[in-house]
């Protein structure tokens, strides 16, 4: 069976920036399981997954729009310090506003604060190296929940 809209694909990955460093990978824990062509990966990733088999192993180079975007720097913004209620604040803590957006503290004044909304990995090329462990039809649930239930999934 290929991987195709509707299936459910466990894979293991290592993802690398474009100096080798390890930034995530699943190696040494459970399997990634997701719902392809349910936008559950990036765009780069589920493309280069597309057609593969269980048994295969690939490396994946995902260019910044087909990954997390180029950086937009009208997503960074100055922010009153007293938003924060108080709070110790140091550069590199993220908060979750109240649209829920997941904002990254990347400069700390006296009066302001330097918010920035952009991915963290934003602007970068990704290096992935997959390996697809499994994959199998969706169930009914999954497809209409639009991600996967059980083995390492929802509910």
């Amino acid at each position: 069976m290929n991987i195709t809209k509707n299936k459910v694909a466990a894979i293991h990955y290592t993802l690398r920036d474009s100096s080798g460093n390890i930034l995530d990978s699943s190696q040494g824990s459970d399997p990634l399981y997701y719902l392809h062509g349910a936008n559950n990966l990036i765009p780069g990733m589920e493309e280069g997954l597309e057609g593969q088999a269980k048994g295969a192993h690939l490396q994946l180079d995902v260019s910044p729009e087909k990954g997390y975007g180029k950086r937009d720097p009208q997503l960074v913004e100055a922010v009153p310090r007293r938003a924060f209620g108080g709070q110790e604040l140091e550069v590199g803590m993220q908060f979750e506003t109240n649209e829920g957006q997941v904002v990254t503290i990347t400069e700390v004044g006296p009066d302001t604060v330097t918010v920035d909304a952009n991915h963290p990995l934003a602007d970068q090329n990704l290096y992935f190296d997959v390996e697809v462990l499994d994959v199998r039809d969706a169930t009914p649930d999954e497809l209409a929940h639009g991600h996967v239930h059980g083995p390492g999934g929802h509910h």
